[in-house]
């Protein structure tokens, strides 16, 4: 959910004016996942990196996350939305702490989309706790304790990076960058990512499948 704090200065706004608005776009996201056929969505909230931005923009964030999951919760169940943060919790205050597990409690049940919302989250520091967490060192252990394989990962607001974001799950995702900044990101702009999957072809490390030459009877 890239390019908030861009698209607010570039209305000559505060920058807390972008991210506002970035929870409009995570709305319109979430609602128009299923119907995309996206059953798992995870959206990067606020990297561990970012405890590096100003102090006052960091607590403004800490306060609209707050704020999202409070607001948030009653529309997510009544769209079957399971809610589940994922990153490290023991840097975040009481307050957001106890929202996130009243989200998580009250939306357990939701069988519609699984949303993970990444807070103070770093792939790095996952990978790191994943080894010293699982009892056996196997790809199929890491998965456990990671989550599962990305298929798909959009980045908004033109940069072409992933920015420490699940690096192990995305080892074979396929990769979409858009200029669009996320605060104008649409229905349709996810629709049109996803169409551009589809459209891919995913090996895996294999060949390119090539469709046997028709057999020409006078050949013979």
């Amino acid at each position: 959910m890239d390019g908030n704090g861009r698209w607010a200065v570039a209305r000559g706004l505060p920058r807390i004016e972008g991210h506002r608005a970035g929870i409009d776009a995570a709305r319109r996201v979430v609602e128009a996942a299923p119907d995309c056929g996206i059953s798992t969505l995870t959206l990067f909230a606020f990297s561990s990196d970012n405890w590096r931005r100003p102090a006052e923009e960091v607590a403004s964030l800490m306060r609209l996350l707050e704020w999202y999951l409070e607001h948030e919760t009653g529309r997510a169940m009544a769209n079957g939305v399971r809610l589940e943060v994922i990153g490290r919790r023991d840097r975040l205050d009481a307050a957001l702490c106890r929202a996130i597990l009243d989200a998580e409690r009250a939306t357990a049940g939701g069988e519609r989309l699984h949303l993970r919302l990444a807070i103070d989250y770093s792939a790095r520091d996952a990978i790191l706790a994943a080894a010293r967490g699982v009892a056996e060192w196997s790809r199929e252990a890491f998965e456990r304790a990671l989550g599962p394989a990305v298929d798909l990962v959009i980045r908004t607001g033109g940069e072409r990076r992933l920015s420490d974001f699940l690096l192990w799950e995305c080892a074979y995702a396929e990769l979409v960058f858009s200029r669009t900044m996320w605060p104008d990101f649409s229905a349709a702009d996810l629709a049109g990512a996803v169409r551009e999957f589809h459209s891919r072809e995913r090996r895996f490390g294999e060949i390119p499948h090539v469709a046997a030459a028709p057999h020409q009877a006078w050949l013979d």
